[in-house]
């Protein structure tokens, strides 16, 4: 197919790879909802980032973040909309006890709801739209015949790339749930470490300029 002619493969999946398996926010909330809950609500946060993705390559594909190079005030808009999410996040973890996660862990969060945390912690980071623009125009070729269609593809294929590396990172921290459940301190000291986290990524990003 000529669309494959048109992408450096190789350079962009071990690229991606990089990326994908460096620790951050998403990483951060796969794993502390799969320690909670069990590999299930890992792996429906995993799948919510990586749908996340798929929605900032529709909008990378659209030029939002061309707009957002050149729009002052949307990128500030969405900045601090994503870092507020991630703050309150990080509260709701912080003030979160060991007897509370002990009952929550028989009565877990929807599923749908896990996946739409995982979703929305990615859409509402204007970072992640800069980056689509940034990064996946670079592994496509000159003189592509569709470029646009190109870019759309390597969104995709980096959305699924995401969710191949944290869907297993969600399900061994779950199989670790278990032991921990038994161990409320245990469990209460990660899940105030990941909130701390959290918030400290909030606070970046809200003070992070325009690129």
């Amino acid at each position: 197919m000529p669309m494959i002619d048109d992408v450096a493969w190789l350079l962009f999946i071990v690229a991606s790879l990089v990326l994908i398996v460096t620790p951050g926010q998403d990483m951060i909330l796969v794993m502390s909802r799969s320690i909670a809950q069990g590999a299930g609500a890992g792996l429906a946060t995993a799948a919510g980032v990586s749908v996340g993705l798929v929605g900032h390559t529709v909008l990378a594909t659209l030029g939002l973040g061309a707009l957002l190079h050149t729009s002052e005030w949307l990128f500030v808009v969405l900045k601090l909309a994503g870092a507020a999410y991630l703050v309150w996040l990080g509260i709701q973890m912080l003030r979160t006890r060991g007897h509370e996660l002990a009952v929550s862990a028989g009565a877990p969060r929807s599923l749908w709801r896990l996946f739409f945390d995982g979703a929305l912690s990615n859409v509402s980071n204007p970072k992640i739209a800069v980056f689509y623009f940034a990064f996946l125009p670079q592994f496509v070729q000159p003189g592509a015949a569709h470029p646009t269609l190109a870019v759309f593809v390597l969104g995709l294929v980096f959305a699924a790339l995401t969710f191949l590396v944290k869907g297993p990172v969600g399900l061994g921290a779950g199989l670790l749930s278990g032991w921990l459940r038994w161990r409320p301190k245990v469990l209460t000291w990660l899940y105030r470490s990941s909130g701390a986290v959290l918030i400290g990524l909030g606070l970046k990003l809200a003070l992070e300029r325009k690129p």
